[in-house]
């Protein structure tokens, strides 16, 4: 398997700034989530957060069912990547493993911490899993096997909760098998909040106590912890439940009409996919008219772009600056 080099190539804004219209970022297309909005707004920043994060953590477990134990907080997903990279090498670990279409940070955080990248699972001390992932929106095929190895294995659920399609791979049991790393703050349509958290494998305490004690203080800041609590209130999952359907539709147009016009297309479970496009795009030349889509080449895609679904009115922008007619 061939990986690509450790890049941290993003999408979102760049040193310009942000764009009108995003393709670039998997966040929420729909949102933000009001309920999370509103949290974040009624947030005390005069304060500091329970260094604990007691009740935080409370909420957290008993959304999983698990013990509160079990719960590790991170001031965000790359964060998580990076300290528990870090505790492997502390551990004496390695290496590491990750699939050939990957997030960057895996990649990075391995080679800061000497982990070697090695081409089988078995072989590694860390291992990664996305499922669903990205840049493709798809299963991990080799997740289930994966996952009945004996060294640390961490499932990115990041796009999980925005999943439209399929199921996940691993039963519960495997679950408690491996670390599951959340990051709501995509699904609430917040990703400029950084926060996260990871649910340890049964048995895992000590590993969490070990962890947490790599973490600076203080992980959390406030609207973190806002952003956390409301994810798992009732009103915020039942948006987010409700907004599905919606961007169901909204995929099936945006990948219809491109289809229509000459891309092609990679099936996914999420909204977001990798599409290829008949001729070269201009980067820059989108970015100058308010448009930026994510260059997938980080990823090993070279040629390949990754694209959020964006709503009908925000699709036709980009139809325009690409100069496309979709057929009757």
């Amino acid at each position: 398997m061939n990986h690509p080099s450790p890049q941290r190539v993003h999408g979102g804004p760049d040193g310009q700034g942000a764009v009108r219209w995003d393709f670039s970022v998997n966040s929420h297309p729909a949102g933000p989530c009001p309920s999370a909005l509103a949290a974040l707004q009624q947030a005390d920043a005069t304060q500091y957060p329970d260094p604990a994060y007691t009740a935080l953590r409370l909420a957290l477990a008993a959304f999983h069912g698990v013990a509160p134990q079990r719960v590790l907080l991170a001031a965000s997903g790359s964060e998580a990547i990076a300290r528990l990279s870090a505790r492997v090498a502390q551990r004496g670990g390695r290496s590491a493993w990750w699939p050939g279409h990957a997030y960057g940070d895996y990649a990075h955080h391995a080679q800061a911490w000497g982990l070697q990248a090695v081409r089988e699972p078995a072989q590694a001390a860390l291992c990664w899993l996305a499922e669903p992932s990205s840049p493709l929106g798809q299963a991990e095929p080799l997740a289930e096997r994966v996952a009945q190895l004996g060294q640390t294995v961490v499932l990115d659920r990041a796009y999980e909760p925005l999943r439209l399609s399929g199921a996940p791979s691993l039963p519960p049991a495997l679950l408690d098998r491996v670390w599951q790393l959340w990051t709501p703050n995509k699904a609430l349509g917040l990703v400029g909040v950084r926060g996260a958290y990871a649910i340890a494998p049964l048995g895992a305490e000590p590993e969490v106590q070990a962890l947490e004690r790599l973490a600076p203080s203080w992980p959390l800041g406030a609207h973190a912890v806002a952003m956390l609590a409301a994810w798992v209130r009732p009103d915020t999952q039942q948006w987010l439940a409700r907004s599905l359907p919606t961007l169901r539709a909204w995929k099936a147009e945006q990948m219809h009409w491109m289809t229509q016009t000459g891309w092609t297309c990679q099936p996914s479970d999420t909204p977001f996919f990798c599409a290829q496009p008949p001729r070269p795009l201009d980067a820059a030349a989108l970015r100058a008219r308010g448009l930026r889509l994510r260059d997938a080449t980080s990823f090993g895609l070279p040629g390949w772009w990754r694209l959020r679904v964006m709503a009908p009115e925000t699709q036709a922008a980009l139809r325009q600056a690409i100069g496309v007619e979709v057929p009757a």
